[in-house]
């Protein structure tokens, strides 16, 4: 077990964006264009919520660390009228920022002079930027004075410039990086450099909720659902350096990773086995947020009354280093993938991510203590109409291990409380699938809560129009036992292979000798 890569760190943000929703989410910027003067458009103010009403909502808390996804069975769903009593912003694996901060930091991260913001918009949102704990001198240095208003409406009105909102008003905009190109255009540019900024947050939260020495990381990988790049290139890239840049990762390189919602745990299976290899010591691996998804079932949650809770960005960081002896280890060698020929029926599906991986290492269903599935947040999915994602997969794992004739079909109805958890991660795509359990999970391997999870990734290649194939990864994560070996033998693995040595040159000695 010692050559396996390590779970040295973990950060979870999301940025409230109240404002987007109405103007940058798809199913209202679509909703705008077929229908103007929708009802729907016009309702969308009366149900947006406050700061402190996203600081206080139980899943949130849960992201950004300060609860454990456990936590949830003690509130009745639905959650959302529920609240966590003097909630903090700021978590154990991230935070909660608000819009304001966050437009700052879009403008922050842009280096070709792309954003523009408003003068005492800028002058307010600077104070609460120099007063933010991970933002670094270089960072709080890119945030010079405000443009005059007028300079602003100028660019909206005739260069097609996207308009960027704080509290309804006008504040800023975001320009078009090329007359012509499409892919260079406006809103592709603002979603692009929202995915960058939510990226740098996770990045910065990672070094400094972990204490990591930001030199050390040799390479980065990005894995959200974007893609930058021009008209020779769309989507060439690269996140990864540019989030690496803003980090202050002087010595790293990077590269993304593109597989819809599947991303994160192609990323995780890929560092882990860079760093096995050898190849580099320390891969982070971090994915920024997907601003088209903002109100995504906006309309099904306003059509019955709640408000809309796709209000939120969401962002997130891995640091996968060498063995430590201590930190969770990721096994490279225990990894399920839905190949091309497994087919699209549920029983392949999870036979090829849940059952291949559990038969390499000798493994039952029931040996995982934990499943990390597809986290999404059912106060969010239900209403929609798509049910409870993750009971549906905790079942369907459920059903699996009936099959293998290693649970009875009465351990179905538990299996989900006792192998899975609640979804609490917001609908980014990429976000919800298997890695927001990343962070607890490291949490209770080091602690010795549990022994063993599996994280699953799954994605759906047909968006893209390029093939109707099922895309899906999953993986283990064990506790490390390379320092609870050493601790009670007293012998490190280092002195193990110094006395194999030393016996192997005495008994070639004796032979010669012979």
């Amino acid at each position: 077990m010692s050559d396996y890569a390590v779970i040295k760190g973990t950060s979870y943000i999301l940025a409230h964006t109240p404002d987007m929703i109405l103007h940058n989410g798809t199913t209202q910027t679509m909703e705008r264009l077929a229908s103007p003067q929708s009802e729907y458009l016009k309702q969308i103010p009366n149900y947006l919520r406050s700061f402190d009403e996203v600081l206080s909502y139980p899943p949130n808390q849960v992201y950004v660390g300060n609860n454990k996804p456990e936590e949830l069975h003690k509130y009745e769903k639905p959650w959302f009228d529920k609240k966590i009593e003097a909630a903090s912003r700021y978590g154990w694996f991230g935070e909660i920022m608000p819009q304001d901060e966050f437009l700052a930091l879009i403008k922050m991260v842009d280096v070709f002079d792309l954003v523009l913001l408003e003068k005492s918009f800028t002058n307010v949102a600077k104070k609460k930027i120099n007063n933010h704990p991970m933002m670094t001198s270089n960072l709080k240095s890119r945030l010079k004075d405000g443009e005059d208003i007028a300079v602003i409406e100028k660019f909206i009105k005739e260069q097609q410039a996207e308009a960027l909102y704080h509290d309804s008003k006008l504040v800023g905009c975001v320009k078009r990086a090329h007359e012509i190109d499409v892919n260079l255009n406006a809103h592709v540019i603002h979603e692009n450099l929202i995915s960058k900024a939510s990226g740098v947050l996770a990045f910065l939260n990672l070094i400094s909720k972990n204490d990591i020495d930001v030199d050390s990381i040799d390479y980065v990988i990005e894995c959200s659902e974007e893609a930058c790049g021009d008209m020779n290139q769309r989507g060439g890239g690269n996140f990864a350096k540019a989030i690496a840049e803003m980090g202050g990762a002087v010595n790293a390189t990077g590269s993304d990773i593109r597989a819809f919602c599947a991303a994160p745990v192609h990323a995780l299976i890929t560092a882990s086995a860079l760093v096995k290899s050898g190849t580099f010591k320390n891969v982070v691996i971090v994915a920024g947020s997907a601003v088209a998804k903002l109100g995504m079932n906006g309309k099904d949650h306003v059509k019955k009354g709640i408000p809309i809770l796709e209000d939120v960005l969401g962002g997130f960081a891995v640091l996968i280093s060498e063995n430590d002896g201590v930190n969770p280890v990721v096994r490279t060698d225990l990894v399920g993938s839905h190949k091309v020929g497994t087919g699209s029926s549920p029983q392949a599906v999870m036979t090829s991510l849940i059952a291949d991986p559990l038969d390499k290492g000798g493994l039952k269903i029931t040996d995982v203590d934990k499943y990390s599935v597809e986290m999404q947040n059912p106060d969010i999915t239900k209403p929609a109409g798509a049910g409870d994602v993750p009971e549906s997969n905790y079942k369907m794992i459920a059903a699996l291990g009936v099959k293998r004739k290693e649970l009875e079909r009465k351990d179905i109805a538990t299996f989900a409380k006792e192998h899975g958890m609640p979804g609490w991660a917001p609908t980014q795509g990429h976000i919800p699938s298997g890695v927001p359990y990343i962070g607890h999970a490291r949490e209770a391997l080091l602690n010795g809560d549990i022994e063993r999870t599996m994280v699953v990734g799954k994605g759906s290649l047909f968006l893209a129009r390029m093939t109707n194939q099922f895309d899906g990864v999953s993986v283990i994560i064990e506790k490390n036992i390379v320092g609870a070996d050493e601790k009670a033998t007293g012998i490190s693995e280092d002195e193990v292979k110094k006395m194999i040595a030393e016996a192997m040159r005495n008994f070639a000695s004796h032979l010669l000798e012979g």
